[in-house]
């Protein structure tokens, strides 16, 4: 079988816009160019993948429907874009429980490899979070994108936006 490349995406800060533990569609506003970006990657032959810490649910401050309802809704909107993700891998999980799921563990992506081949040496991350960036190291995938203000450590690429990151690699198609 024939390995994919792959671009993996965090959720709260890549996909949308991060409110705060975010659990219901009237909550959940997309990124600026996260359309545009996720049909570039597509057109390139990348295979999407959502990874995502949702310790709100360990938490106790949504319950895993309401995930699951959202997840669907997100989803959906993303299909009437055009948008296949190939699937949404989360961690229910408080930090304190020390899962082997929540990133930078290597749960959510085994999870992915056990049903996907992947190229992960062709692969992207993209997150706003230094658990994020630290997931794609510990896993081997091969690149990774963070956004934000934050500064992160061991990242390939920086931007600030979505946004920025969308007309980065339509100005540098050989990049990816």
């Amino acid at each position: 079988m024939k390995k994919q490349k792959a671009l993996f995406l965090d959720r709260d800060g890549i996909i949308n816009i991060d409110h705060g533990y975010v659990s219901k569609k009237e909550h959940f506003e997309f990124s600026e160019g996260i359309f545009e970006l996720l049909h570039l990657f597509s057109k390139k032959g990348y295979l999407l993948f959502i990874v995502t810490n949702q310790s709100g649910i360990g938490r106790g401050y949504y319950t895993l429907t309401a995930f699951h309802t959202l997840t669907q809704w997100m989803l959906k909107t993303l299909k009437k874009e055009n948008i296949h993700i190939e699937k949404v891998t989360y961690c229910p999980h408080a930090p304190e429980e020390k899962c082997r799921c929540r990133k930078p563990e290597t749960g959510m992506v085994k999870e992915i490899l056990n049903e996907y081949a992947i190229d992960l040496s062709h692969s992207w991350l993209m997150g706003d979070k230094q658990s994020d960036i630290d997931l794609a190291h510990n896993s081997g995938i091969a690149k990774s994108i963070s956004i934000g203000t934050q500064p992160l450590q061991n990242k390939d690429l920086h931007f600030k936006s979505i946004s920025q990151t969308l007309q980065y690699f339509l100005n540098h198609p050989h990049t990816f």
